[in-house]
């Protein structure tokens, strides 16, 4: 063990009992140990930090005091006498005396005596409960209907929502791939009259023609070959409450047809039948197309833009709200940790100065889909930049702001859309899960761009 004598300053010539005083009246947690991690000196404030008391500390095994999963191989104080060098600011969890976990941040270094002799270590650590705490409130204050952001933008859109629900009016929701239009949709209907009544969601862009007109509205018992029975539609199945049609853009001109007759007489017929079905229901549509250069373009009709372009939200992407990236990340670390049996209490520094430095493509949703990847393969409390994706870590991420233009905007998604399938030697469904896209889509716009050939190969 360490001598008090060890802690006199010859030069300042400070008394040991006043090194004391000064360590005792301090709000950090100091300790100190031995070239066998015992430790030899244990403060007033780690005794209220860990709950042991000096006198049960001292002399004890640093690790049976605090009890981390960290003690070992991966103990910041062990780097520390190991390498000769100082850990700063290291956020780790320990369990206090009482079996409570507390998040703590720690700097270590190795001690020397006063000859310049090595004699063990040293560590001071913080209470970081109260930071967690405070996190939590402003995560809270930050969070609407399970929509994180304090973007001034966003935060407009959170005040306008309340009283668009209020209504029956129908939304077009506008952005890009993986912004969250289904939570706003979601949110606008739990704040709705409508809250009791289901929310049914189809993807339009993922079906066929055929099939999404069957899927949309129905059909009787022989309507086509293989109806060999009277199936309900999505409009009948929302009656009551809302239907959100997502990929809007993507609707052939035939269904778009029977979608303006809903929107203007709140009727339809299913395939197959003369009957006529009262559309009791609200619809908010989304999109990450421009719609009125596919009016232009004559792909999609002018009556049914208007009818569905009530009330417009636009919502802007990750790279434009990247004051978000961080309450993204906790708020996606806290469904984790709810959902799987493990516990990550932050990211390191470093890690998130490379998410804020990434332009994310894929938007919320590609931000999401790599925090559970770096959860997943996170070997300590602490997500750092190795558990990142590898294309996050090597800065992929086009800009797609920098086009202009219909035309810039077309070219831009086509490169981007080229990089993703040949990164994943042209596999449809993992690019689609990347740039955050439905796979069906993803091969109808490859085909569309010229990237596919008739046998579905992929080359440029």
């Amino acid at each position: 063990m360490i001598d008090k004598d060890q802690f006199e300053d010859d030069e300042l010539g400070v008394e040991p009992s006043f090194v004391d005083l000064i360590l005792d009246n301090v709000a950090d947690g100091v300790f100190t140990v031995d070239e066998t991690f015992r430790i030899t000196y244990f403060n007033r404030a780690a005794e209220r930090i860990t709950g042991f008391s000096s006198k049960e500390a001292v002399g004890r095994p640093c690790s049976e005091v605090f009890r981390t999963g960290l003690c070992g191989k991966d103990c910041p104080l062990r780097e520390s006498l190991t390498t000769g060098s100082r850990v700063v600011n290291f956020e780790i969890d320990i369990t206090a005396k009482a079996g409570k976990p507390v998040s703590i941040s720690v700097s270590t270094a190795p001690l020397l005596g006063s000859h310049g002799q090595f004699i063990g270590g040293v560590e001071t650590f913080r209470d970081l409960t109260r930071v967690r705490e405070l996190t939590r409130e402003l995560y809270r204050k930050y969070t609407f209907q399970d929509i994180v952001s304090k973007n001034p933008r966003m935060r407009r859109i959170f005040d306008t929502l309340p009283n668009v629900a209020q209504t029956d009016a129908t939304v077009l929701l506008l952005g890009r791939s993986g912004t969250g239009k289904e939570l706003f949709a979601s949110a606008i209907h739990n704040l709705s009259p409508r809250n009791e009544g289901p929310f049914v969601v189809i993807n339009c862009g993922a079906l066929p023609e055929a099939l999404l007109e069957s899927e949309l509205f129905g059909h009787t018992k022989g309507a086509f070959t293989d109806a060999k029975k009277k199936r309900v539609g999505r409009f009948e199945a929302a009656r009551g409450g809302t239907i959100f049609l997502d990929e809007i853009g993507d609707t052939p001109l035939s269904v778009q047809v029977k979608l303006l007759r809903v929107l203007e007489l709140r009727e339809f017929e299913p395939l197959g039948s003369d009957d006529t079905v009262q559309a009791d229901v609200r619809v908010i549509a989304a999109t990450n197309q421009d719609l009125e250069e596919l009016v232009a373009q004559g792909r999609f009709r002018e009556d049914l833009f208007y009818r569905l372009n009530v009330v417009q939200i636009r919502l802007p992407d990750i790279r434009e709200r990247q004051e978000d990236v961080p309450l993204l990340v906790e708020h996606f670390l806290e469904k984790l940790n709810h959902r799987m049996s493990k516990t990550i209490r932050g990211m390191s520094e470093e890690a998130l100065r490379v998410l804020m430095s990434y332009e994310f493509p894929g938007n919320v949703r590609e931000l999401e889909n790599a925090i559970e990847r770096a959860f997943i393969v996170a070997k300590t409390s602490r997500i750092t930049v190795d558990d990142l994706p590898d294309s996050i870590r090597r800065g992929r991420g086009p800009s797609l702001g920098r086009a202009q233009g219909n035309g810039g905007r077309a070219l831009d998604e086509r490169s981007r859309i080229v990089e993703c399938l040949q990164r994943h030697r042209w596999n449809i469904p993992r690019s689609a899960h990347e740039l955050g896209m439905h796979r069906t889509t993803l091969w109808r716009k490859a085909r569309k761009l010229g990237l596919l050939r008739p046998d579905g190969a992929g080359g440029v």
